[in-house]
């Protein structure tokens, strides 16, 4: 059992698992933000085409915890499922930067989502295998997947703003001209796969195990029947679409306040991050680090419950302050909210599946987990905050008041959910 009386996490491993966590994150952060822009302003693929290929990467989330959990609880050690992964992605978005077919991109993306959408859970998983005190260490150990995250966007941005951004042209001259740009922000993830692929080969050996069943993804389910994890699994659907809407409203709700339009914070926040990337989006990712690096001096104090609880009100919060603020200011503080919402509910959710299940079938269970937020999250909430954003669109403008509303009761009413079902009281972890 891990207790208070846990050795310390030594230095050499902490900085290999934390490497890890940074290129891991670093890898999706580079292209995630600007795939939208990317492809509907230079690709000019058709909205619904955008949205397929948004969508492409949910069904690696989906296919993963059949194959990738398997496997590595299985079969084959976590450590080298992970490099040959992440070498196969590095050659498929390599690939995306200069493809213009919209039928082999979605078909490429949903291969690179197979090959790419299992790795998020299999990271947490080998963490979690080696750490002395999964409350002590997990959270500093994660935290620089979120830093890396921010170091690809602003590394984007950075190279959008200098590289291109001619001067002394129209604004829609610049606008095509970072839009073709961001084709980089593939090959860079690539080059970043390459390294993750190589490097991955040295992490801690990670071995699979065997258990009473032949299938680890059976054995796991048998296991999320009971509470907690049977209201937590099913909250995280409700939870993933709202955390949708974040993803593909924020981008373009946030543009208002862009540089020359917000003030001279605007401005500020522009030069630093750079054009054309997450922008003010980076912030949510920032307030993430503190949420995190927090949350084991709160782990062994708070319960589960509370933390949960609390991530939820962060969701409803956030779609609160976009729906009825009207200056920047609150607006920042709705992105910083993005902090609260994925490190108490989602991040505290994926320690929960690490406790209530065996040893034996966490990768599988992590997955299965991640299969529901990533997975059929995006694939169920991709569709209906599109046809809601669509139902709150009149003239070709957005009523984002009308719009983000709808999330923030969704989030209310999940909150309510869990205060009903969710069990109370301290758990004890389970060590078989």
């Amino acid at each position: 059992m891990r207790n208070e009386q846990a050795p310390p996490l030594g230095a050499s491993l902490g900085f290999r698992l934390s490497l890890m966590m940074f290129l891991q994150f670093a890898i999706w952060g580079a292209w995630l933000p600007i795939l939208f822009p990317f492809l509907l302003g230079h690709r000019k693929f058709e909205l619904s085409e955008v949205g397929m290929v948004l969508g492409a990467g949910a069904l690696g989330a989906i296919v993963g915890p059949f194959l990738a959990g398997q496997v590595a609880d299985r079969y084959f050690s976590t450590e080298r499922f992970l490099g040959v992964s992440h070498l196969i992605g590095a050659v498929l978005v390599w690939r995306l930067a200069t493809e213009t077919d919209f039928e082999v991109f979605l078909v490429l993306s949903t291969i690179y989502g197979i090959v790419y959408a299992p790795t998020l859970a299999l990271t947490n998983s080998l963490a979690f295998h080696h750490l002395p005190d999964r409350d002590r260490d997990f959270g500093r150990i994660r935290l620089w997947g979120t830093i890396g995250w921010i170091a690809a966007g602003i590394a984007v941005g950075q190279w959008l703003l200098w590289k291109h951004t001619p001067a002394g042209v129209s604004s829609e001259l610049i606008q095509a001209a970072q839009d073709a740009g961001r084709a980089d922000a593939f090959r860079l993830s690539a080059l970043l796969g390459v390294v993750m692929g190589v490097y991955s080969f040295t992490l801690p050996h990670t071995p699979p195990s065997k258990g009473e069943r032949a299938s680890a993804t059976l054995e796991a389910l048998s296991e999320i029947r009971h509470q907690p994890l049977i209201t937590l699994f099913l909250l995280a659907i409700p939870v993933s679409i709202v955390h949708q809407f974040y993803f593909v409203f924020t981008s373009d709700f946030l543009s208002k306040y862009g540089q020359g339009a917000g003030g001279k914070l605007a401005d500020a926040i522009g030069r630093v991050f750079g054009v054309g990337g997450g922008g003010l989006m980076t912030i949510g990712q920032m307030s993430e680090i503190v949420v995190l690096g927090a949350i084991p001096l709160v782990a062994k104090k708070v319960s589960r419950k509370t933390l949960l609880a609390v991530g939820l009100l962060a969701y409803a919060g956030r779609m609160a302050l976009f729906a009825f603020a009207s200056s920047l200011v609150p607006v920042l503080l709705g992105v910083a909210l993005h902090g609260l919402c994925f490190g108490c509910f989602l991040f505290v959710a994926f320690m929960i599946v690490d406790e209530e299940t065996s040893h034996d079938v966490r990768a599988s269970a992590q997955n299965l987990f991640n299969l529901v937020v990533v997975g059929i999250g995006i694939a169920v909430g991709s569709p209906i905050s599109t046809a809601i954003g669509a139902w709150a669109t009149r003239d070709g403008v957005i009523d984002y008041p009308k719009l983000f509303q709808v999330p923030m009761w969704a989030a209310l009413a999940c909150l309510a959910l869990l205060l009903v079902f969710y069990p109370s009281g301290s758990r004890t972890p389970r060590t078989s």
